[in-house]
């Protein structure tokens, strides 16, 4: 990396800043176009009396105020840069009552921001890397302009500031998430990229953080060489949201900017009771529903520690070393002033010790003998947890130590994780632990990588019986990922990340390698591949033919059926095969055929090339299934126009056209591009068949019906995860069926049964069977939310023991 001075480094994180806004505040005027057109449709839609006036208000009331919204928001996010470039100080614990206006615009701010930080959270974190190095600084100030809260924040109080109401937001706020997001992740993209260019952290790896304290299980598997063994200690820090500084009740996440008063939670109030229940109130899509009902759950449960210990887990630790390579740095977030680490050697040292009496006892497990082993693994993770809690420096590491301790016990006690795999959970309670000690974070975002890593081996697992489990692939590589997580203890959540991406990475290999499921796949991205040629082909026919004098009789035939034949002809033969150009050439053929014939000569030459030239069209409709009758009815057709021709008194097409035409035809697949998502695709078992040669017995074939969708029920298909089992209601039987693949363009989903059926459902009848409730998630709650869910019923019942 290229040495600078502080001066030098500090102007080019401003720089950076200052390149961020410039590209993302390009996008607010076109989200206020998008937002001025949902209104515009809402108001033209026919609904009930109410529903049609409350629609019109929000359009004139955008006509009115809407005008000042992009100014005010511009103004407000090039301010912004003024302040909040540098971590700020902790300040003093803030506990305040904020009203319920805050909390409904919290909300709606958190939403936005969660979205972003879903689709950037790696190269937000790169990013945040980067700006730290140049600033030496251990986090991002709450109010920087580089976290997605900032800008979301920005938008929402400057719609309010407008005199726009927060009910019109909600009705818009899928709008400005799709305007907005893609614009965000690429402005990130081209801040790390700016930073690269100019030598500051080229590579992020974890080759320089990691620290070796003490011996290796001998079972500990390698990362495939993307981890380094260092004697050096960490010398950055990793976060994922970080911004213990965030104020009242803030962990850093955009979810958790709230106060605990400020969703409504009192005394004597359950744990379930809160913070789902006022987001849910705000409507929303099931899958958006689902996830403010998860983050209610963390936000409950800072409102227990906050009551408990007087402020966050990330505000309450011990003065220490601070910034990137502090001596008690765990490769966290920097603000980690004592604990792990050279700040806390017993407590390290106590974590280690139970890691490794974790690692013996799953050794000597014996099958067959599981309740035995489960009990005492459970009574080995109380005794462990009481240890370490005597060893914690400060009341936050014992309360993180307890929460932590709870949920594992609820994971190790969920009976429909195998056993072989609960053996391997139950081994990442201290890597977890350590985490969730130096990233407060854990506890307030569900897209922290520990939580997702758990979460997906966890949605794979709770779906097969423990014979399909035991001894498998999929086990093998649970024991893997969490032998390398063992490995390196003080990367944080950087190791998390890593082999979630490889264990994905993994899931569509093991998912899909049967040869059923393999035959299923190519079937069906054939079906995807054919269409999109097919709507491809239309395009350049049509641009062929736009300034030809061709009958109207003849586009049709050449854009409905002949752009099928040939792309189901360069799919099956290949698109320069001898049949292909056959096909191809009878396109030419047949525009000059059917194109006026003044001269005797070329009147003469169509009668001698008629039957080859039909006999060609014959062999391509019977690719298509097109025969008897309707073959014939298509023949009749183009036989007239051809008789026609004979007598028209139109102009010619000249022979050069002609030629050049076959000359593109011939290789069309050079002038083509991706169409990106087909649609209306003719999916079903019998031309799946016909038009592939497959037998499709084996499959269920669920094509779309036309049947118009939200675009959130849309969304929601996209982001199904590869893994997840479902409940499937399809023609009046529920089966249990896993999702396994997506094809390339989104448009093909396959989910298989364990009784060895396979459906292979339309992206658009997907999205209907989400919104009907046929086809719903096996498991409301993800694992570690769940845990979360169950750790805070004990506490709320024995608040005690969060310190004892």
């Amino acid at each position: 990396m290229i040495s600078r001075s502080p001066a030098s480094s500090q102007q080019l994180a401003r720089e950076t800043r200052e390149r961020f806004v410039a590209a993302t505040e390009g996008a607010i005027a076109p989200i206020a176009l998008a937002v001025r057109e949902r209104l515009a449709a809402l108001a033209g839609m026919t609904a009930s009396v109410r529903e049609m006036q409350q629609h019109r208000d929000d359009y004139l009331a955008f006509q009115a105020q809407g005008s000042s919204w992009v100014p005010m928001s511009l103004a407000a996010w090039r301010k912004a840069l003024g302040g909040g470039s540098q971590s700020g100080s902790t300040g003093g614990l803030r506990l305040e009552l904020i009203g319920d206006e805050v909390v409904e615009t919290n909300i709606l701010s958190s939403r936005l921001a969660q979205s972003i930080q879903d689709k950037a959270q790696f190269e937000l974190n790169d990013l945040r890397l980067r700006i730290q190095y140049l600033e030496g600084t251990g986090e991002l100030d709450a109010k920087d302009v580089l976290k997605p809260e900032a800008l979301a924040r920005t938008l929402v109080d400057q719609w309010l500031a407008s005199g726009l109401s927060r009910e019109t937001w909600a009705r818009v706020q899928d709008v400005v998430q799709q305007r907005l997001v893609d614009v965000v992740v690429a402005a990130y993209k081209d801040a790390n990229a700016f930073l690269i260019e100019r030598g500051v952290m080229p590579e992020i790896d974890l080759k320089s953080f990691v620290k070796r304290t003490g011996s290796v299980s001998s079972n500990s598997a390698p990362l495939g060489g993307s981890f380094a063994r260092s004697s050096q200690p960490g010398s950055a820090s990793f976060g994922m949201g970080g911004g213990q500084h965030a104020g009242p009740g803030g962990f850093g996440a955009p979810p958790g900017s709230f106060a605990p008063a400020a969703i409504g939670v009192g005394a004597g109030r359950g744990p379930g009771s809160a913070g789902g229940d006022t987001l849910a109130a705000t409507g929303g899509s099931p899958l958006v529903l689902a996830r403010q009902r998860a983050q209610g759950v963390l936000l409950n449960l800072k409102r227990f520690v906050t009551a408990r210990i007087g402020g966050d887990l990330g505000q309450m630790r011990m003065p220490g070393a601070q910034g990137p390579g502090a001596a008690g740095s765990v490769g966290g977030t920097g603000s980690r002033g004592g604990g792990v680490g050279l700040a806390a050697p017993a407590f390290a040292a106590a974590i280690a010790d139970a890691e490794a009496a974790y690692q013996a006892m799953a050794s000597q497990y014996v099958v067959g003998d599981e309740a035995t082993a489960m009990h005492q693994t459970a009574a080995e993770l109380r005794r462990r947890t009481s240890e370490l809690k005597k060893k914690a420096p400060t009341t936050a590491d014992k309360a993180t130590v307890e929460i932590v301790a709870l949920m594992f016990q609820a994971i190790l006690a969920e009976e429909r994780i195998p056993f072989s795999a609960r053996v391997w959970f139950a081994r990442l309670q201290m890597p977890v632990l350590r985490v969730a000690i130096a990233e407060p974070e854990f506890f307030g975002t569900l897209q922290h990588p520990a939580r997702m890593l758990i979460d997906r081996m966890g949605s794979c697992v709770m779906g097969f019986d423990a014979a399909a489990i035991s001894g498998s692939a999929l086990e093998g590589e649970i024991r893997r990922v969490v032998q390398v997580i063992e490995q390196y203890p003080e990367t944080g959540q950087r190791v998390f990340k890593l082999v979630f991406d490889e264990f994905v990475a993994f899931l569509n290999k093991y998912l899909t390698q049967s040869d059923a499921t393999q035959r299923v796949m190519s079937v069906a991205q054939q079906v995807e591949q054919k269409e999109t040629m097919a709507i491809q082909y239309t395009i350049e026919l049509r641009k062929m033919l736009n300034d030809m004098p061709v009958r109207e009789e003849i586009r049709e035939f050449l854009f409905k059926i002949w752009a099928e034949v040939l792309a189901i002809a360069a799919l099956r033969y290949g698109a320069q095969d001898e049949q292909t150009v056959t096909l191809k050439r009878a396109a030419s053929d047949l525009v000059w055929a059917a194109s006026a014939k003044p001269n005797r000569n070329d009147r003469a030459r169509v009668i001698q090339d008629l039957p080859q030239l039909l006999q060609r069209l014959r062999q391509g409709m019977g690719l298509l299934g097109i025969e008897g009758e309707p073959q014939e009815a298509q023949i009749k057709i183009i036989g007239s126009t051809l008789s026609d021709a004979f007598l028209s008194k139109t102009e010619a097409i000249p022979p050069a056209k002609i030629e050049a035409m076959a000359k593109r035809l011939a290789n069309l697949e050079d002038f083509v591009t991706d169409a990106g998502d087909a649609t209306d695709l003719p999916l079903d078992a019998a031309s799946i068949e016909l038009l592939l040669g497959v037998d499709a017995a084996s499959l269920e074939v669920v094509p779309d019906t036309g049947t118009k969708v939200g675009d959130d029920m849309l969304q929601w298909a996209h982001e199904l995860q590869v893994g997840t089992w479902f409940m499937l209601d399809h023609n009046d039987r529920v089966s249990q069926v896993q999702f396994v693949w997506r094809s390339e363009r989104k448009q093909l989903h396959l989910f298989a049964s364990s009784d060895g059926r396979s459906f292979l459902i339309q992206v658009g009848r997907l999205a209907s069977y989400l919104q009907a409730g046929l086809l719903v998630p096996a498991e409301e709650e993800t694992l570690t939310v769940r845990a979360t869910r169950e750790a805070l019923a004990k506490l709320d019942a024995n608040p005690e023991r969060l310190l004892n």
